[in-house]
């Protein structure tokens, strides 16, 4: 950007800051009890959490990452947006409706059902908070990057952005709860469909509505030529890229209907219909924008160039701004600059909305699964609503502040394969657990915690010791290699983990016949709907 026109750019951040804060202040008022902060009262209709599902699982991973991705990889690039998608449709079928009727505000509600919920809520509550924590360092990384690029000041700048963003999901979540981050996440969702949509239709003008010729382009942008419009760029060749493929699809599929974020979306609504059609609004609008974030991705590589994308941020997360600057006229017009500006504030409200769910997500977590129920002395015993809504504001700042640390680290990470991680560990550690509690009636407490924790150790460990920490150059520590895993992404190998060990956890211990006797309660609660919040 150059400096005559960052007044565009101030402009449109501030105006949404000021927007997002004027939301909260106003639901801010009517978040004293449980279910008014972690589930915004379940008053939203099923297009308004359809929208607000939207915003929250339209993150800075699919806006700015994965059209980054295919920008630099092309069709391999492709992968995140399909997976991402058909991730919704095993949402639709096995989570929906039945965490609706199960639970209350987190996935350990469903879990403690028919187990004991102490081990329960310890296992789960952790590993909410740790996929929340890998999900919100992709969403800070993808801001520090946005604002430097806007404003310049290199690495200092993306650090101070990263600082700010964790700043102000702390006051959103503290103060509005749910209902605010509902608000924020409906505001940001058509925001987001709009721009989005807008750039797609000047991408096709600019191409005269010609598909193909769109992608001829992209191919000779690239600077590969065919090889950019086939399978294999990325993870082609060797049998670790291929390997590498596989686990990364996993991961995306299975671990949608594991993110503590989206799972709590389905407690907003009043009843398990309304739980199933505010999924069938998200996967329409969500399949949309995946349309439209295909065609931007062909379209960076086209107009802008793999290797000026690349120039600008190694890992691709500008692609889409620069995409938008060449769309007005450059760089050195205002409509470029204009454009630019309104994209990447688009982005901004993106990131916003999705760091403030996520937050709540894990001050839940922290609140109602770990600190409430280790203060019990019983789980028949009433928690203190009030003390139990104060802990989740303070946890707030917690998890804040240790997103912050762990964003300013991992700074230099695409954005895209930040998110796949995060739902690795989602469809490692949440997942097994709670497929096996809804639909095996033999599961025992002893194997929900055998999944929960054999899924959430590996897959951090694996990640830890895999290129993604060392060994790459496009590691967080390029200069050090202790990678010993060969893969990016450790879903295929923790995926499998998780679940194996909830069935041996539960068949190498005693029968935990109270859980047993519990499943036929459960199944009637989860088919019918009779005893839920």
């Amino acid at each position: 950007m150059t400096g005559g026109h960052q007044p565009w750019v101030v402009g449109l951040f501030l105006g949404i800051i000021a927007v997002t804060l004027g939301i909260t202040l106003w639901t801010g008022r009517r978040t004293g009890s449980r279910a008014e902060f972690f589930a915004g009262g379940r008053t939203f209709s099923p297009l308004q959490n359809g929208l607000a599902i939207t915003g929250d699982y339209l993150s800075a991973g699919s806006f700015l990452g994965m059209t980054g991705m295919i920008a630099l990889a092309g069709y391999d690039g492709m992968l995140y947006a399909v997976g991402f998608l058909v991730a919704w449709l095993v949402v639709l079928m096995l989570a929906a409706e039945l965490v609706r009727n199960c639970g209350k505000f987190t996935l350990a509600d469903v879990l403690a059902v028919r187990l004991r919920e102490r081990p329960v809520r310890a296992a789960a509550g952790t590993s909410s908070i740790v996929v929340a924590l890998f999900y919100l360092i992709a969403q800070m990384v993808g801001a520090g990057t946005l604002v430097s690029l806007l404003i310049g000041g290199g690495a200092a700048t993306q650090r101070w952005s990263i600082v700010a963003v964790g700043g102000l999901m702390i006051v959103y979540v503290a103060i509005g709860g749910m209902r605010a981050t509902t608000w924020i996440g409906i505001v940001k969702a058509v925001v987001l469909l709009v721009g989005a949509g807008g750039l797609t239709a000047l991408v096709l003008l600019r191409f005269g509505g010609n598909v193909g010729e769109l992608l001829h382009a992209a191919a000779a942008g690239s600077g590969r030529g065919g090889a950019f419009l086939r399978p294999g760029l990325e993870y082609g060749g060797s049998v670790t890229n291929r390997l590498d493929f596989a686990s990364l699809a996993l991961a995306l599929v299975l671990g949608t209907a594991g993110l503590p974020h989206i799972l709590s979306r389905f407690y907003t609504v009043p009843t398990a219909r309304a739980a199933r059609r505010s999924a069938l609004w998200a996967i329409w609008l969500i399949g949309a924008f995946y349309l439209m974030a295909i065609v931007l991705g062909f379209g960076a590589a086209a107009l802008v160039g793999s290797s000026h994308v690349r120039a600008s941020n190694a890992a691709g997360n500008t692609a889409v701004p620069l995409l938008a600057q060449v769309l007005g006229g450059g760089r050195d017009t205002v409509t470029g600059s204009v454009l630019f500006a309104v994209v990447s504030a688009v982005a901004f409200a993106t990131i916003l909305a999705v760091v403030a769910g996520l937050t709540l997500a894990s001050a839940a977590a922290f609140a109602h699964d770990l600190w409430a129920a280790a203060r019990r002395r019983s789980a028949e015993e009433p928690a203190d609503e009030r003390d139990e809504v104060r802990v989740a504001r303070f946890a707030a700042i917690g998890v804040g502040a240790v997103a912050i640390a762990l964003s300013l680290v991992a700074a230099r990470l695409n954005v895209a394969s930040l998110v796949g991680l995060a739902f690795a560990v989602a469809a490692s550690a949440n997942v097994p657990a709670l497929l096996y509690t809804l639909f095996w009636r033999r599961f025992s407490t002893r194997g929900a915690t055998w999944a929960v924790w054999g899924g959430l150790v590996p897959a951090v460990g694996l990640v830890i010791f895999s290129p993604v920490v060392s060994g790459a150059s496009g590691a967080l520590f390029p200069g050090v290699d202790f990678a010993w895993f060969p893969l990016q992404n450790p879903g295929l190998v923790s995926v499998p983990l998780g679940f194996l060990a909830g069935w041996l956890g539960t068949l190498t211990g005693r029968r935990d016949l109270a859980a047993e006797q519990a499943h036929a309660e459960l199944e009637v609660r989860a088919l019918t709907g009779a005893g839920a919040a």
